[in-house]
């Protein structure tokens, strides 16, 4: 199996009603559709009989929130994959357009709703009046709003200048402020938490961003030996990625719902449904990394592994919007 198909670039050609393309971007529209609808209509089915409040405009939160986690992953993932690729001797020099000043636009426009929100006193603002930007400054959620805007605007700016590469610094202050931000003073041993969430997202990024433009350069190589090889690499980095994302993930949830709990309030509370959700999406994720590492092994054509890795990117676009539907949720109750 390679990455391109002459017959149907073929069929294309012959067909002058129907544009080459039209379908992948059909498709897509329906993965961003499906993926946006998770935080929008997750809240109902979470919070249905457990008893627990949510914030008000809680979907669209849980929607900002899983845009700002996706756009948060894109560029990191861009200069993973190619500094990956440069170690890559005789590999094709073509590079697929980059998607980080979008990434950054998007991110910075989430981050700006947010900030809205939390200069509302955490409501949704039905009018320009009702935000108290100066109000920012006077709270620790507010001053972490506005550097993840803040950040997102700088990365953009870096992006689009002579040395990308340098996106990594707000982008990282962007990580550092989610960290943060999930970890109040209040709560027991915030810096620990804070740790947890920051190493979480960091390898989150990666992961997710890496496979993706790792995929987006396979297409473009079209078929080139190099591509099996890129994709390894990329493998690799993953399984370790995978192993500390399960590790801190576990740490996370131990602290949010200690063991003797954690099974009730797995299944009776809206967090702890939405967990359980992620979960089994990052189980099934890993099962389809797993089955794209065998292929790349054992394949007479190492390629074929792009359907499969193909399938995890779009589970991993479910697991970032689960992600920002479990931002949004009332915290469980630490039972003792």
């Amino acid at each position: 199996m390679t990455l391109l198909r002459p017959s149907a670039d073929a069929a294309d050609a012959n067909d002058p009603a129907r544009r080459p393309g039209t379908g992948r971007a059909a498709a897509v529209l329906v993965l961003v559709t499906l993926a946006a609808l998770i935080p929008l209509l997750g809240p109902t089915a979470a919070l249905h009989g457990t008893g627990e409040a949510a914030a008000p405009g809680v979907g669209g939160i849980a929607l900002l929130r899983g845009v700002l986690f996706a756009a948060l992953c894109v560029p990191p993932g861009e200069l993973f994959v190619l500094r990956l690729a440069r170690r890559l001797p005789g590999a094709p020099s073509e590079r697929p357009h980059s998607w980080a000043v979008f990434s950054n636009v998007t991110g910075f426009a989430a981050a700006l709703l947010l900030a809205s929100v939390v200069a509302t006193g955490n409501l949704v603002p039905h009018s320009l009046g009702q935000i108290d930007v100066g109000g920012l400054y006077d709270s620790r959620d507010g001053r972490l709003a506005l550097l993840e805007v803040n950040a997102f605007l700088v990365a953009g700016l870096c992006a689009r200048s002579r040395r990308p590469a340098a996106q990594v610094w707000p982008l990282g202050a962007v990580v550092v402020a989610e960290a943060l931000r999930a970890h109040p003073p209040a709560e027991q041993s915030p810096l620990t938490g804070s740790g947890l969430t920051l190493v979480h997202l960091t390898c989150a990024a990666l992961w997710v961003g890496g496979l993706l433009h790792a995929l987006r350069t396979l297409r473009r190589w079209q078929g080139d030996p190099a591509g099996a090889v890129l994709l390894g690499l990329y493998a690799r980095v993953a399984a370790v990625l995978l192993a500390v994302l399960t590790a801190t993930g576990v740490c996370s949830a131990l602290r949010r719902m200690p063991k003797a709990t954690i099974l009730d309030q797995l299944t009776t509370t809206a967090y702890g449904r939405t967990l359980l959700a992620k979960v089994i999406l990052v189980a099934v994720v890993a099962g389809l990394a797993l089955w794209a590492r065998i292929r790349l092994r054992r394949a007479a054509d190492p390629l074929t592994a792009y359907t499969s890795a193909r399938a995890e990117v779009i589970a991993l676009g479910a697991v970032v919007a689960v992600s920002g539907l479990l931002t949004a949720l009332p915290l469980p109750i630490r039972w003792s």
